[in-house]
């Protein structure tokens, strides 16, 4: 695996990047094709989305990608705990973009029966490649404890489900979430980690170098089969590389 490490001086310059990606990407798309995006929670994505949303709301042909979620908790999408919610109220009302683009993971519903049901929707709207429904782009957050996308380290053995989502439950609060898998994160195309302030810094350290303690962190286990992962840091989070 490589690690392609990029550091910033500020957020915004994180998220001019990553806004500038998606452009290069959805501009040299086929005149069919979508660009499928999964997105992550969590209180960097606030500022990535407000950025965009205000800088790149007429450069980005929003309605050539379609927005889905990493993860979500077990509440409704009117709830502040939402990941829905957050990426809605930053971003994606505020941009040119058709519902029909949007497909969040109902956290109001029973979570073993919206499991089931975000599996078959990521796999109705996504080609299959290696057996498995393929992403574009997912944007992955780091926890302080090494969790990913909603795979914590008590629950570590979720990441290697065969399924697409598992739900998992938070450590201390117990809250139920709706998670995908590695199945579904190994096979994107784009993986990309992004892990700001100093917090993040032995974790990110950790696992880039492989250390001992790493094999306790799911997301030590984010391995696209392409082989590459993208580390969008500040230099904070990368003091310790």
């Amino acid at each position: 695996m490589n690690n392609e490490i990029k550091i910033f001086n500020n957020t915004d310059e994180l998220s001019e990047y990553l806004g500038n990606f998606w452009k290069q990407k959805i501009d040299e798309l086929e005149s069919n094709k979508f660009y499928s995006i999964a997105l992550s929670g969590g209180n960097t994505p606030i500022k990535i989305f407000n950025y965009l949303s205000e800088n790149f709301r007429d450069k980005i042909d929003w309605n050539r990608i379609k927005f889905f979620w990493g993860d979500e908790r077990c509440v409704p999408p009117s709830d502040n705990d939402s990941n829905y919610k957050l990426a809605n109220d930053y971003l994606l009302r505020n941009v040119n973009l058709d519902e029909s683009n949007i497909f969040r993971i109902k956290g109001e519903r029973e979570p073993i029966e919206e499991a089931k049901a975000y599996s078959k929707i990521i796999e109705a709207n996504l080609p299959i490649a290696n057996g498995s429904p393929k992403f574009d782009f997912i944007l992955l957050g780091l926890g302080e404890d090494g969790h990913t996308a909603s795979i914590f380290p008590h629950e570590i053995e979720l990441f290697s489900s065969q399924n697409y989502c598992e739900v998992a439950v938070h450590p201390v609060s117990g809250q139920k979430r709706i998670t995908i898998t590695g199945n579904i994160i190994n096979n994107a195309e784009t993986v990309t980690f992004v892990a700001i302030g100093k917090s993040k810094a032995e974790r990110v350290f950790e696992i880039i170098n492989k250390t001992k303690v790493a094999k306790n962190y799911p997301a030590s286990l984010v391995n696209p089969i392409n082989g590459i992962v993208n580390w969008f840091l500040d230099v904070e989070s990368s003091s310790r590389l």
